[in-house]
């Protein structure tokens, strides 16, 4: 994957986005997700983590990095996680079936004749959440969905907290507005699955919900994402969760400049 340089943000910031390479750039990678998670968003650590978020993906998916090149030892400040379809299933699957049935998505994509790729493990650190920060990891995606041939993207997208009734607004209008064809929808499935739709049209107001969805799903919605059937509460992760399909060919025009190739 190239390098894309950029000097957005403020001070003397150099950000680069490039693919780990070795073991070195993966645990700085489990590094930022652990402060992000554990530390600011109240995820349940393994007490044998080393101050990591690590689980067995890891191994198997691709890590994309932007790193500060204006910092002293070019720290990782945003990653995402990448696992191929072909990937998965020459090993233990994706991670999101987990939390949903999968089966009419990675059938469609048999079907067609296409890649899927999950995206996961999605941090960036508090101090760069900005548009260049954020287009910088829109730009390493679609360099690898061009490489790879990628037809669909999805994953998990989560609400803050375990508590149902405090996004009422939010999953109620994903589930309206946003949902994916049936012959797409995933559905949530276990225990801990719940309804998206917990208030009725007119129950709310979409446009007081459609503000108060998380940023990454907003992000999602604005280049065409369509959402599974129901919710996951991740007790562990602190987190309810959403399943996010984002058809490559179908992305928004106006938002393409997002996933031009790093140059």
């Amino acid at each position: 994957m190239a390098q894309a340089l950029t000097a957005a943000g403020s001070g003397e910031r150099r950000l680069c986005v490039r693919l780990a390479r070795d073991e070195a750039d993966i645990v700085a990678a489990q590094r930022l997700r652990y402060d992000i998670f554990f530390r600011d968003m109240g995820a349940a650590p393994d007490i044998s983590s080393d101050l990591r978020d690590i689980d067995p993906y890891d191994g198997l998916c691709d890590h994309l990095l932007v790193e500060d090149h204006g910092r002293p030892g070019n720290p990782v400040v945003g990653t995402y996680r990448l696992l191929r379809q072909s990937v998965a299933e020459a090993h233990d699957g994706f991670y999101s079936a987990h939390e949903f049935d999968l089966s009419p998505v990675l059938a469609h994509g048999r079907r067609e004749g296409m890649e899927l790729l999950e995206l996961g493990r999605s941090c960036v650190d508090p101090a760069y959440r900005d548009a260049g920060t954020i287009q910088l990891l829109w730009r390493g995606i679609a360099d690898y969905l061009q490489r790879h041939a990628i037809g669909y993207m999805f994953g998990c997208a989560s609400f803050p907290g375990v508590n149902p009734a405090e996004h009422a607004e939010g999953l109620s209008l994903l589930a309206h507005n946003h949902m994916a064809m049936p012959e797409l929808r995933a559905r949530a499935i276990g225990d801990q699955a719940i309804p998206l739709a917990a208030l009725p049209i007119g129950g709310y107001d979409p446009r007081i919900a459609l503000r108060r969805l998380p940023p990454l799903i907003k992000a999602y919605l604005r280049v065409g994402a369509e959402i599974g059937d129901g919710a996951y509460i991740d007790h562990a992760f602190n987190t309810i969760d959403v399943f996010v399909l984002v058809p490559v060919a179908r992305i928004a025009a106006r938002y393409a400049q997002r996933f031009e190739v790093a140059a």
